[in-house]
């Protein structure tokens, strides 16, 4: 029965089905041909069918399933009544089946703020660059960020017509990360994850003093935490005020379950309580290992640019 379940794990579980659900609509929407593209703040912050009707369809499910939960998604929406195809009122029996961290066992519902990107990269997912896209629910208890899964609905789309399309990362602090083979940079080699499209002098200076072997530049704060977590990148630096809480609530989960490190370029931690401003103002340090190193290479100019 449900109620044998702790009110973190029955979340979590349901985050990942409400998650793997998002992704088919973001599939789908890609599918049918009309992405429905809007522009929100400027040519580079675009929001798309696939951004609305994933963020009704996860803040609807959670809604109803957990009335009193706190859930802050990307997309400011109109409220209005929810189709019912969208509803996913499914949950993960494997999540069910693990042990909630004594810590959080108590915890109850109306404590807990869930932070939604419905479509992390959109500018990707508009250009066809469709292994960057991921769908983002993080869980924050008391400003931090405790649990959170990561839909990647595109993995495996370059891998033929019989791979399985698409797959579901999740973790809780204290319990771990699942779904996902753990991997690291070889040692010695320095290669820093940034952005795509949102470049600019402090992100390209920054970047530069890190001296690295080699820069991968690509969308979606999900991807680039999941390139630090599987080895294909050992630094994720964004020295700029473009990336907000929901890009970084469920990614920062994954990352310190196996032992990684995010905070800004100052080395602050990130704060996810319901009332902070939604803007990473002072930009995105993480790594899976070797954050000194990173953290003490990040340059006073830079420092001083970006306020917390």
């Amino acid at each position: 029965m449900a109620s044998s379940h702790t009110v973190l794990m029955r979340l979590v579980a349901s985050a990942y089905s409400i998650a793997q659900k998002a992704g088919t609509i973001v599939r789908r929407v890609i599918a049918e041909g009309d992405l429905g593209i809007v522009q929100k703040t400027c040519a580079t912050d675009l929001q798309t069918k696939a951004d609305r009707l994933a963020q009704m369809s996860i803040c609807s499910s959670l809604a109803r399933k957990f009335p009193k939960l706190t859930i802050i998604g990307e997309e400011d929406l109109p409220c209005e009544e929810v189709d019912q195809e969208l509803i996913e009122d499914g949950q993960w029996e494997e999540i069910l089946q693990q042990p909630c961290p004594s810590q959080y066992s108590a915890i109850k519902e109306e404590d807990l703020v869930v932070w939604v990107d419905p479509l992390d990269g959109t500018k990707e997912y508009t250009e066809g660059l469709l292994d960057n896209v991921t769908v983002l629910i993080g869980i924050a208890y008391e400003g931090k960020a405790i649990a959170g899964v990561i839909n990647q609905p595109y993995y495996n789309y370059q891998a033929g017509p019989d791979a399985v399309l698409g797959r579901t990362i999740w973790g809780v602090l204290g319990l771990g990360a699942f779904g996902f083979q753990l991997k690291e940079v070889p040692a010695g080699k320095h290669i820093i994850t940034t952005t795509r499209s949102h470049n600019s002098k402090l992100v390209t200076d920054c970047v530069t003093a890190m001296n690295p072997d080699d820069v991968l530049r690509v969308g979606g704060a999900g991807n680039k935490i999941i390139q630090l977590i599987e080895g294909k990148a050992s630094a994720y630096v964004f020295a700029s005020p473009g990336c907000k809480k929901w890009d970084t609530c469920a990614p920062e989960v994954i990352l310190h379950a196996v032992g990684g490190k995010l905070t800004d370029i100052h080395g602050n931690a990130l704060q996810y309580n319901k009332e902070v401003k939604h803007m990473n103002s002072a930009g995105v340090l993480a790594t899976l290992r070797n954050y000194d190193y990173y953290a003490s290479r990040v340059p006073e100019s830079v420092k001083n640019a970006l306020v917390p």
